[in-house]
C-alpha cells in the first residue's frame, strides 16, 4: 500500500505490522544534525547521549529541511540511531566503605545460617511520614467521580501524621506494619517488633530460639546510637528471645529486602 510524501519520486511505505522509514535522501544525517543541536551526553562515555526534544518538536525540525513525516516516522529514526526513552536510575552509589563487600558477605551467611535452623530472619525499616488529610497521593484508581485534592500539601493543614514501620519475613515472604502517631524512635522502633513477634513471630516460629534483624544503619535503628540498643535489650527480656542485629553497610539501603519486597507494595496503600 503507498501512502505518505511523494518527494522526487521517492515514496516510503508502510507494513501493518513494521513502521519503515521515509526513504528520503540524507534524512538520516539531518535527523541527527538536528538532535545535535539538543543534545547532551555523559562525559565518562562518549556513546552515552540524550536529547530533551520531543518527536512532535523533532517533526517540526524535520519540516523545515523539507521532510513531511509523522511521529511515528520519527520515534523509528530514535529507535534506529538507539535513542530510547528511559527514566532515570538510582544505581549510583554516593559512598563507599572498606568492609562493604565483608558485610555482605557475613550478612549472606547469617541468613542461611538462620534459615537451616527454622529460626525467623526478617528485615525491618521505617517509611517517611505520611501527612493524614485531603493530600496528592501518586498512582491512579478507578472511580466514578474526578478525585479533589489541596493545591499544596503544607503540613499545617494536615489532621494528623502517621509513620509506617514495617518488618518483612524472607522465608514466609509476607509483611507486617505497623503505624506510629508521633515520631520515628528507638522505642517506636521496638515496640513495633514486639508488636510483630506477638502477632506473627511466636505463631509461626513457636521454636525459635534467635532472631535474626536486617536493617539499615541509620534512623531509629542506627548502628551508632546507644538508645537503640538499650530498647532492643529490654525488648529481648519481654520476649525471651536472642535477638541479632545485621547491620547494612553506609549508602547500601536499597539492598534491604523490605525495600523492593514490602514497601515497594505499601505505596498504593498510603
Amino acid at each position: 500500500m503507498r501512502t505518505g510524501y511523494n518527494r522526487n519520486q521517492t515514496t516510503w511505505r508502510r507494513s501493518k505490522k513494521k513502521t519503515s522509514t521515509p526513504e528520503y535522501s540524507g534524512i538520516d544525517q539531518d535527523f541527527l544534525d538536528i538532535l545535535q543541536q539538543h543534545t547532551a551526553g555523559n562525559p565518562m562515555n562518549s556513546s552515552i547521549r540524550w536529547t530533551y526534544l520531543k518527536p512532535r518538536e523533532i517533526v517540526s525540525e524535520l519540516l523545515k529541511k523539507g521532510y513531511s513525516v509523522s511521529r511515528n516516522i520519527v520515534r523509528y529514526l530514535l529507535k534506529k540511531h538507539e535513542y530510547v526513552k528511559r527514566k532515570a536510575q538510582k544505581n549510583i552509589t554516593m559512598g563507599g566503605h572498606p568492609d562493604r563487600n565483608a558485610q555482605f558477605e557475613n550478612i549472606t551467611q547469617l541468613k542461611q545460617d538462620y534459615l537451616d535452623a527454622g529460626n525467623p530472619v526478617i528485615s525491618m525499616d521505617t517509611k517517611k511520614k505520611e501527612l493524614l488529610g485531603t493530600f496528592y497521593r501518586n498512582g491512579s484508581l478507578y472511580t466514578q467521580a474526578a478525585i479533589q485534592t489541596n493545591d499544596h500539601d503544607f503540613p499545617s493543614s494536615a489532621t494528623g501524621s502517621v509513620i509506617p514501620h514495617g518488618f518483612y519475613d524472607l522465608k514466609r515472604n509476607t509483611g507486617y506494619i505497623t503505624l506510629g502517631t508521633s515520631h520515628d524512635t528507638s522505642e517506636f522502633a521496638c515496640d513495633s517488633l514486639f508488636q510483630w513477634w506477638v502477632n506473627e513471630g511466636i505463631i509461626h516460629y513457636p521454636k525459635a530460639k534467635s532472631l535474626l534483624i536486617l536493617c539499615d544503619g541509620g534512623g531509629s535503628n542506627s548502628s551508632r546510637h546507644y538508645i537503640f540498643k538499650e530498647d532492643l535489650q529490654k525488648t529481648a527480656n519481654a520476649l525471651g528471645l536472642e535477638i541479632r542485629i545485621a547491620h547494612y553497610p553506609p549508602y547500601t539501603s536499597k539492598y534491604n529486602p523490605i525495600e523492593h519486597r514490602f514497601f515497594s507494595s505499601c505505596d498504593s496503600c498510603l
